[in-house]
């Protein structure tokens, strides 16, 4: 069966009605309603199918942010006993549709501040395209280094909203890389947060690694769906880039584990670009690859990848390289727009998955079209992945400077890359994407 073929299957079972099974993971069970906020008490709790959040079907219509479905799950301590909640709200693709999106909102306990706690909208990096790997679904938001940077900023203050952006965890493949849908979807959760439960600030900061910063910087230009709120900052930690030469990039690299990312993104782009099939694309033999590994989540390798080339897998000549590249950039760099506001890139010197000097590019590509307020800092010898722990005082630091909690108190922690991708150190020929 083809993957759109599945996509469909799951669509049609929700459309009969199988939308109200009890949730099977520990995302998805529940103490209760959402809790006190805007709406509470009119807030259905959230259900799960097969690792995919049930919505209505036909969604009815909603404004951006308005919460569809919301679980309490009350302190988790994972993140410092803060109140978790798993949510499902309203959004828009890049073509304006109104889409159903998941996420995870956590909020410190105690009492909030004057003027209320500010709020991070974190933009996770790849996990897969599959519904199961939606971050919400899992106790540490995907990955141990995750964890431990919201930690970090749960406890100097602020509320996290965490997008598990279009079509990860929901209906329908998900929009890998296709940058308005993230961005809209890193804004909108704002807004549900808002929604969900009070004593939240109307000064938020949109923060992400990888492919999240990649989503951070287009959030930052889609700012404006939530007009009673203000973007303090950006920070985009190795954010994906140069999206244009991905395909190219992997079949040079030779290595097969890498057409991981090539599947996920030709499967975003095919799922947002009615132009581009996936399987006529790919043929017999990278299809039947792809029927594998888009319903498995991001591992440091993949059995069905080790028995075949990177050239048999995208039989693709130059002139749909170009075509498709030329989609995939003009869908997802980050670098295409100015950005009004602060922005601060993160990057790791010895980062093997994002090159340094593509972030560097993307920063200079930035200043060129005018954005007024863009800060880099390159941290050496940190990699992919630990660059976040080195960096995290740095970013609260700028959080406090454009209306953030106060920095201080802050140290940086050793990442834990236990469950993390920094097990890939990919070519540097690979687009980063992770």
């Amino acid at each position: 069966m083809s993957i759109r073929s599945r996509v469909r299957d799951i669509v049609l079972k929700l459309a009969a009605g199988i939308t109200t099974v009890a949730a099977a993971s520990a995302a998805a069970c529940s103490p209760g309603p959402a809790g006190p906020g805007h709406g509470s008490g009119r807030t259905p709790g959230v259900t799960v199918t097969d690792q995919t959040y049930a919505v209505p079907r036909p969604l009815p219509p909603g404004q951006a942010g308005a919460l569809i479905a919301a679980t309490d799950h009350g302190p988790d301590r994972v993140f410092a006993g803060a109140r978790r909640w798993t949510v499902l709200y309203h959004s828009a693709d890049a073509h304006g549709a109104d889409i159903p999106v998941s996420g995870t909102v956590l909020v410190p306990g105690g009492p909030p501040p004057p003027g209320g706690r500010p709020v991070v909208s974190w933009a996770h990096g790849t996990t897969g395209v599959a519904d199961k790997c939606a971050p919400s679904h899992a106790p540490n938001l995907g990955f141990n280094s995750y964890a431990q940077e919201l930690g970090s900023m749960l406890r100097a203050g602020y509320a996290v909203a965490a997008t598990d952006y279009p079509g990860l965890g929901t209906p329908g493949m998900h929009t890998y890389l296709v940058g308005p849908d993230e961005g809209n979807a890193v804004v909108d959760i704002v807004t549900a947060a808002r929604h969900l439960t009070p004593g939240l600030s109307p000064t938020w900061f949109a923060v992400g690694h990888s492919q999240g910063g990649q989503a951070a910087l287009f959030a930052a230009n889609a700012a404006r769906r939530a007009p009673d709120t203000r973007l303090g900052g950006t920070v985009a930690i190795a954010p994906a880039s140069h999206l244009e030469t991905m395909l190219p990039g992997v079949i040079a690299s030779h290595v097969s584990t890498e057409f991981s990312f090539a599947l996920y993104s030709l499967a975003g782009l095919s799922a947002t670009d009615p132009s581009t099939d996936l399987h006529t694309l790919l043929g017999p033999t990278g299809s039947a690859t792809a029927n594998q590994v888009l319903n498995e989540c991001l591992k440091a390798s993949y059995q069905p990848l080790s028995q075949v080339t990177t050239e048999a897998t995208l039989p693709l000549d130059e002139a749909q390289l170009a075509a498709i590249g030329g989609k995939m950039g003009a869908y997802g760099d980050p670098d295409r727009a100015a950005i009004g506001g602060p922005v601060l890139v993160v990057q790791g010197a010895d980062d093997h998955d994002v090159p340094p000097a593509w972030t560097a590019e993307v920063v200079g590509h930035l200043r060129a079209l005018g954005s007024p307020a863009v800060a880099d800092r390159t941290y050496p010898g940190a990699g992919h992945d630990d660059v976040l722990g080195r960096s995290v005082c740095d970013v609260l630091s700028f959080f406090a400077a454009h209306g953030g909690r106060p920095a201080s108190g802050c140290v940086p922690f050793r990442t834990d890359v236990s469950d993390s991708r920094a097990r890939r150190h990919a070519p540097a020929s690979r687009p980063g994407a992770g």
